[in-house]
């Protein structure tokens, strides 16, 4: 792999690019102007759709810290990588990222004029985008975290709670909550109340779809709907999450 060209581009502007995309079985355009132009936006980027890191993490993260980056001024997140539009389009798909803009940089126009296109001939990859994020304000580049010249695919300082400390260091961030719930349960209906009426953002795993009984019972030791659990800590039914939510 030929090593990158870590120049640090905080003072410039992003470059003037055009990027097709797919949408609803139409092509469309949306410009670097219409992107950039008069807004705040925070941008990562990385070697490819549907690789490890990017799906695991780097990806994820930014979708859930989303409403806290908008909170603190961000209009946008964007995540580029040097696929084509089918191929981003089947990734957010795949993804939790509906909360993210996911623009192909097929022709690796804006990566190259980022100085951050490197040769991954050795993977098969060919030609793809250095990990790297940053955060643009009215198309000119405020601050940019560059992955270290490292071998591998190095993952340090291009995350989501790295750029969020940057841009606002005091944002209280969320703690995931998950609940397992059965349909028609009133107590299970209460709790998903009380999560919502305290902010919490949480993933709902209802018995015969997303979870079983006996699935419920050997992840919770309890026998009875609801079970909550909030930042890895199984805090237990409806009165239990009041109580927890009233501390």
């Amino acid at each position: 792999m030929s090593n990158p060209n870590f120049a640090d581009k905080t003072g410039q502007k992003v470059p003037s690019v055009t990027f097709p995309i797919r949408v609803n079985d139409e092509w469309q355009k949306r410009t670097s102007d219409e992107i950039f132009a008069g807004k705040t936006v925070v941008v990562f980027s990385l070697p490819g759709a549907f690789t490890p890191t990017c799906s695991s993490t780097h990806l994820p993260r930014y979708n859930e810290l989303a409403k806290v980056f908008k909170a603190n001024g961000v209009d946008e997140i964007v995540c580029v990588s040097v696929n084509d539009t089918f191929v981003m389009n089947a990734w957010a798909q795949d993804q939790e990222a509906q909360n993210v803009s996911l623009l192909p940089d097929g022709n690796c126009e804006f990566t190259d004029g980022m100085g951050l296109l490197v040769d991954k001939a050795d993977l098969g990859f060919g030609k793809r985008s250095w990990r790297y994020s940053m955060l643009v304000k009215d198309g000119v580049v405020d601050k940019m975290f560059i992955e270290p010249d490292l071998p591998g695919d190095p993952f340090e300082v291009s995350d989501a709670d790295t750029m969020l400390e940057y841009l606002a260091p005091d944002a209280r961030k969320p703690s995931p909550a998950a609940i397992f719930t059965k349909p028609g349960c009133p107590f299970c209906a209460k709790a998903k109340a009380l999560l919502t009426e305290k902010g919490y953002e949480f993933e709902e795993l209802l018995m015969g779809k997303e979870i079983t009984f006996t699935g419920m019972k050997a992840i919770s030791g309890r026998e009875t709907w609801p079970q909550v659990f909030i930042n890895g800590q199984h805090i237990g039914g409806s009165d239990d999450l009041a109580e927890f939510l009233n501390q």
